[in-house]
């Protein structure tokens, strides 16, 4: 804005809430980044050190400004945040122990490109010191890659790889790994959130505070947390139909997560503002992981094409039917209207939400309205 960027040019100090936080904060603080999962790794994060009982405070893109509360945190609490590449683009601080859980293409409406977008993600680590932690996702070549950028501790951690030290999924169990020694942590299937890339988030939240927090702590969290609203939320079933909404997929890496977390086919609603995102992959795992199709928003044609090109490309012959809508009104009743009894209805738009609605939050708590409001009696 030329008013701020005339203020800077006579002196004045470009910083913000979070900015000052780090400055001036006398707590630990945990910062967390990246394209996906942020939101449930903070979470889980937080809610592990609540229970092992520390006093925490949550913030940064989530709960509530924590500048006003610095006269009250002391050096024994400690502060997570989640962290937007908005947020950290103008950083010349990091946190005590970063954590960048994945990178993929995203915001790009916004960024000048996608190396900006990776350089504002570098920057939660950038000014840490040397005893300072950075949690990198090694299955992610980017984030793999970007531990050579820094002088702090790097933590890794896999659900793909074995490796020597870090955090790893070893057959159906979470672990821990130090210099080949293995701490068996949790077995996924008493993990309740659904899909592998919750376990990801999982193994981050692991990997972060294992030094700071009892294997205990972690276990009881892990196996009773839920989730947070509009990711991967079971909504109801109605007639044999179960409804989930993931308004935060907004963009496709997101939307595949989820696709790929469920056993059978889906009937997917997909679509909303354009981000100016790449959807070839997506394509390729609606082909795999969807019955029916339910296109809204900006981004429907792009979707649609996309999966009409990858069944081209694999020259198979796939009736996948597609429905066009204008509303999410109108896809919930389309959904309604052509789902049978042991259906699953996805609601996951690969899209950000501001063409119809205000944020995703909005958009979830939409989406939960209309399919709540569905009628038992309503004849198909």
């Amino acid at each position: 804005m030329p008013e701020i960027k005339k203020e800077v040019e006579r002196g004045a100090v470009l910083t913000s809430e979070i900015e000052m936080l780090l400055e001036l904060a006398p707590s630990k603080i945990i910062g967390i980044t990246g394209s996906d999962g942020k939101t449930t790794t903070t979470t889980l994060i937080y809610n592990i050190l609540c229970e092992d009982g520390y006093k925490c405070y949550i913030g940064g893109n989530i709960g509530t400004p924590l500048f006003s509360k610095i006269d009250e945190m002391t050096p024994e609490d400690i502060i997570v945040l989640e962290l937007s590449s908005f947020q950290l683009m103008t950083f010349k601080s990091s946190p005590d122990i970063s954590i960048i859980t994945n990178i993929s293409p995203n915001h790009l409406d916004v960024h000048k490109s996608y190396e900006e977008y990776i350089e504002a993600k570098e920057n939660i680590f950038k000014y840490q010191k040397k005893d300072n932690i950075i949690v990198l996702n090694y299955d992610n070549e980017i984030t793999k890659e970007l531990a050579e950028n820094t002088k702090s501790n790097v933590r890794f951690f896999s659900i793909r790889t074995k490796l020597d030290n870090g955090v790893i999924l070893d057959g159906n169990e979470i672990k821990i790994v130090k210099n080949g020694e293995k701490t068996s942590v949790i077995d996924i299937n008493d993990i309740i959130l659904l899909g592998t890339h919750n376990i990801e988030n999982a193994c981050t939240a692991i990997a972060a505070i294992q030094d700071l927090v009892k294997l205990e702590s972690i276990k009881k969290v892990l196996s009773t947390f839920k989730g947070v609203e509009h990711r991967m939320e079971f909504v109801r079933e109605l007639n044999g139909v179960k409804w989930y909404n993931d308004s935060i997929g907004s963009s496709p890496t997101r939307t595949i997560a989820g696709l790929v977390s469920f056993k059978e086919k889906v009937i997917l609603i997909a679509g909303g503002y354009d981000k100016h995102l790449d959807y070839t992959d997506m394509g390729e795992y609606i082909i795999d992981h969807v019955k029916i199709l339910i296109l809204m928003g900006q981004t429907k044609d792009k979707i649609k094409t996309a999966t009409i090109k990858k069944i081209k490309e694999r020259d198979i012959d796939l009736s996948l039917p597609i429905f066009e809508v204008n509303s999410l009104k109108e896809a919930v009743d389309v959904a309604y209207n052509n789902s049978v009894e042991g259906d699953i209805v996805f609601f996951s738009p690969a899209s950000a939400s501001f063409d119809m609605f205000k944020n995703f939050m909005e958009r979830g708590d939409k989406f939960k309205c209309f399919v709540n409001n569905l009628d038992n009696s309503l004849e198909k």
